[in-house]
């Protein structure tokens, strides 16, 4: 099993290289949603969080008080603490549609995020049109392959559609969310949504599963929320998990 940083060099976007070194370099595949509706709490979170993490997933279109300053904020903490903003956006739509989506209206997504993820419903199109706006910029894009919610219509006969998808457009695309691996294709990041210390669901169909069932099912970043958000110490709590995915990983690497 190649190490993170290993794979780092096999890949052609740089998003791919540098978040898979990233996770090397700094010893972490914790991924933070903070799925936060307030300016002041991303940037507390991303700010105490932060040295934990090598991605903070945002959505940004639920803060209520957005403005230009918490992504500048936001890009300010990425650097001090060394770790990758990842839009939640889920872009769902024909080529041309997504390409103003991502670059323009007020959010301006492709000036800020390393990371984007897409649906591949629409087909092919939608990876083309979010490229125009990203590629030169040297973002990287996630396909949709698996949702951890109950009863996804994502399928196996979805997921071999994803996959063929990206391969097609190994340049752009840089891997899947996804509940496992997809691909032997070493530059391919798996990332896993729905991630607690103890498996169950929530009163809305979101599944958990733990870091170690994650990594061993072949994902390589796990994103944890509300079990971190939520928590006492949510400080505390991120190290628990920071430890515990990076346990798995180097215990599955060192049993190749």
């Amino acid at each position: 099993m190649l190490s993170y940083s290993q794979r780092s060099t096999l890949c052609a976007n740089p998003t791919a290289k540098q978040l898979l070194y990233l996770m090397d370099s700094k010893q972490t595949n914790l991924c933070l949603a903070a799925d936060v509706t307030t300016k002041s709490e991303i940037l507390q979170l991303a700010d105490s969080i932060g040295p934990e993490i090598c991605v903070i997933k945002t959505h940004i279109d639920i803060v209520e008080d957005f403005d230009a300053n918490l992504v500048a904020e936001l890009q300010r903490l990425a650097e001090k603490h060394n770790f990758l903003i990842f839009e939640d956006r889920k872009f769902a739509d024909i080529g041309a549609t997504v390409q103003k989506q991502y670059q323009n209206g007020i959010y301006c997504i492709a000036d800020w995020a390393h990371i984007i993820n897409a649906h591949s419903l629409p087909g092919p199109g939608i990876i083309d049109g979010l490229r125009e706006a990203g590629l030169s910029k040297r973002r990287g894009l996630l396909l949709l392959a698996e949702m951890s919610a109950k009863g996804a219509l994502t399928d196996k006969l979805y997921a071999q559609k994803t996959l063929e998808m990206a391969e097609d457009n190994l340049d752009f695309v840089i891997g899947f969310v996804t509940q496992r691996k997809l691909s032997d294709n070493p530059c391919f990041i798996n990332i896993t949504p729905g991630v607690q210390l103890s498996v169950g669901n929530d009163t809305l169909g979101q599944q958990y599963n733990t870091p170690k069932t994650a990594i061993n099912a072949g994902t390589d970043v796990i994103i944890v929320g509300r079990g971190i958000i939520s928590a006492p110490d949510p400080v505390a709590e991120a190290k628990k998990y920071r430890r515990a995915g990076w346990e798995a990983y180097e215990k599955l690497k060192n049993e190749d």
